[in-house]
């Protein structure tokens, strides 16, 4: 019988910390955005997914969630050695994006 510490697995997920924030509390302030990922949504709006980031703010970790097809679509365009970047959130004509 095998033990399951012989097979050296690490988990590959990503473990997010801190409290959750809404979006709205970081508008228009710098951001560092330390990862990422993009989980379906249980809410129908949008493309029905959400982005999930692990950001700091004022030098506390905090977790945001949005369902910005935006963000989600600018996000993905960052080479995943830049991680992690500064970045501020606007919102422009009604829709978030990163500056």
């Amino acid at each position: 019988m095998h033990s399951f510490s012989e097979f050296g697995i690490k988990t590959t997920a990503k473990n997010f910390e801190g409290e959750k924030i809404k979006i709205d509390r970081v508008l228009n302030k710098q951001i560092t955005v330390e990862a990422y990922k993009i989980e379906q949504s249980k809410f129908e709006k949008g493309n029905g997914k959400r982005l999930d980031m692990q950001i700091t703010v004022d030098g506390t970790k905090r977790l945001l969630f949005t369902g910005s097809i935006n963000l989600m679509d600018m996000i993905q365009q960052v080479p995943s050695d830049k991680f992690p970047f500064t970045t501020t959130i606007v919102r422009e004509n009604e829709r978030l994006i990163f500056t």
